[in-house]
């Protein structure tokens, strides 16, 4: 599964969910994707919740992004994918002659601040710029690479 197959799988998780919390304000309804909770009542929306991990050690751990709306992906480039906010606690690794963005270091969307910043019910929307200028990602071999815990799974020409 490609990163832009996995956003569209995990938008409808995340869809299902908002469906259900109608009855609560946009504070509540992000409140709701604490790790706590969502580990406890949500068990399927995160591979890492079967063994009980999280992707971030944090307080606070919030899931409701997920995937940061700050990643972009490019194609026509060495650079394949970069942060758009160059946060400071991002970094990048090479992959084959590529460069790829390693977001794992980075806490700044799984935090309430940035999520009532940037927040909207369709998951979708916060993510629509992941994808430079709309261009197409064509992702075809595949390479993994273990960092901090996380495993990425990167998709290259």
């Amino acid at each position: 599964m490609t990163y832009l197959e996995w956003i569209g799988e995990h938008s409808k998780k995340h869809k299902k969910i908002i469906e259900k919390l109608t009855h609560l304000n946009d504070d509540k309804k992000v409140e709701y994707f604490l790790y706590e909770n969502m580990i406890k009542n949500e068990s399927t929306f995160c591979l890492l919740y079967k063994e009980n991990k999280k992707c971030h050690e944090m307080k606070d751990l919030n899931c409701y992004l997920c995937a940061c709306p700050e990643f972009r992906l490019q194609a026509k480039s060495k650079i394949k994918s970069y942060c758009s906010i160059n946060s400071k606690f991002g970094t990048t690794c090479k992959v084959h002659d590529d460069i790829h963005q390693d977001c794992s270091g980075c806490l700044i969307p799984h935090k309430k601040q940035y999520i009532l910043k940037v927040f909207d019910k369709d998951w979708n929307k916060m993510m629509k710029n992941v994808r430079k200028n709309g261009e197409k990602v064509y992702e075809s071999k595949q390479s993994t690479v273990q960092t901090s815990g996380l495993r990425f799974i990167f998709y290259y020409n």
